[in-house]
């Protein structure tokens, strides 16, 4: 029986060949990240407490619970669909947590001092609700949503590859702010029409609207995932733009159908507008993922035509469905060790094929050299134990 190494300590190569700060440099980023977490922890406990005030703390519990409860069905669906190269689990609970925490206590702030100061203005309290709702939110939320992605955008470009990464980074935001924003409304509707509004309004937003708040600031991402993947320096600068501002209008109009029109303007704005979204952009989706495709295919050419990759494993690794069959033959033949090795192969080839994409489309890394060397190494790592050799 051969002695193979486990799938976990292969792709330790990649780490050990990647670029590698030094300790005073690894140290800052631990400080800065520990100070990030809780001052966004900080902020989120101040949103539920301005929650807790407004509803009482039984209504607050209900509300957490009731918001919280099928999280983690929503996101398990979003990282689904990031089927070829699966983004880093910090990037995605920042994206999260970055919605839920902060973004969310800086939309209170400002749209709650917008609708006071519109009030004040006009003498009149349905006007400041209002212009909070139909103005000041869809502005300020979306704003304060993107900001992460703009983050990302620009300062770690090498887990940002296109469409389809905005889309999933987008998605989690969304899904963060929805579930603090609901938590808010759930426990609202208690107090206010005890366990018959919460069911209502769980109707409403948890079973008929969830991802609301991920469709439109998904429009942000897909303008910044446009401007990455393209060479066009015009359509570089203005996707993002134009993303950003199409996710104000859409979540604008959102909130005006129930605003001036009541439920049966929501309902004619869901089914004419929101259900016909939804399927275009699974399309989008669709598209994304087909364009990822074919980078992973173009760009593992070179390790096929040279003899690292066969010509089965080149074909499997170039599509959804030859990944899937050859993660499930892996699990029939070895188990959950196989399982886990065919799976950090699938990622290291995506990694591989799309950091060769980002130089040909000049994007470059001071490490790009060593970094494919890495991912190389650790590739021919994970075929070897694969194969049994």
């Amino acid at each position: 029986m051969l002695n193979n190494p486990p799938p976990h300590a292969i792709n330790r190569s990649l780490a050990a060949n990647a670029k590698v700060a030094g300790p005073g440099k690894n140290a800052i980023k631990i400080i800065f990240s520990i100070i990030a977490a809780l001052v966004a922890l900080l902020l989120g406990l101040i949103v539920l407490l301005l929650i807790g005030f407004e509803t009482g703390p039984v209504n607050l519990l209900i509300g957490l619970v009731s918001a919280t409860l099928p999280v983690p069905i929503y996101l398990v669906l979003v990282i689904w669909i990031d089927r070829y190269e699966s983004e880093p689990i910090w990037m995605l609970a920042t994206a999260f947590f970055w919605g839920a925490f902060v973004a969310v206590f800086f939309a209170f702030l400002i749209n709650t001092a917008s609708g006071l100061a519109v009030t004040v203005l006009t003498n009149d309290v349905n006007a400041g609700r209002t212009f909070g709702a139909v103005v000041s939110a869809p502005i300020v939320e979306e704003i304060s949503k993107a900001l992460i992605l703009f983050v990302f955008f620009f300062w770690k470009k090498d887990e940002f590859d296109g469409v389809l990464d905005g889309i999933v980074y987008a998605a989690m935001v969304g899904l963060g702010f929805a579930m603090t924003e609901n938590i808010q409304y759930y426990g609202k509707a208690v107090l206010q029409a005890g366990g018959a509004g919460l069911t209502l309004v769980i109707i409403i937003r948890g079973a008929l609207s969830p991802f609301a708040h991920p469709m439109f600031t998904s429009l942000t991402g897909i303008g910044l995932g446009l401007a990455h993947q393209t060479r066009n320096l015009f359509v570089k600068l203005i996707a993002p733009v134009v993303g950003l501002l199409a996710a104000i209008s859409m979540h604008s109009i959102w909130n005006a159908s129930a605003v001036f029109f009541g439920g049966e303007g929501f309902i004619l704005m869901y089914v004419l507008i929101m259900i016909p979204a939804f399927f275009i952009m699974f399309v989008v989706i669709a598209l994304a993922l087909r364009r990822e495709g074919q980078v992973i295919r173009e760009y593992l050419t070179p390790d096929f035509q040279g003899g690292l990759l066969t010509q089965e494993e080149y074909n499997q690794l170039g599509t959804i469905r030859g990944r899937m069959g050859a993660s499930y033959n892996a699990f029939s033949r070895g188990g959950l060790n196989h399982w886990q090795a065919r799976r950090q192969l699938n990622q290291t080839a995506s990694e591989l094929a799309f950091h060769r994409s980002r130089l040909a489309r000049g994007i470059s890394a001071a490490d790009a050299r060593e970094r494919e060397a890495a991912y190389r190494m650790s590739l021919e790592n994970l075929l070897r134990h694969l194969r049994g050799k």
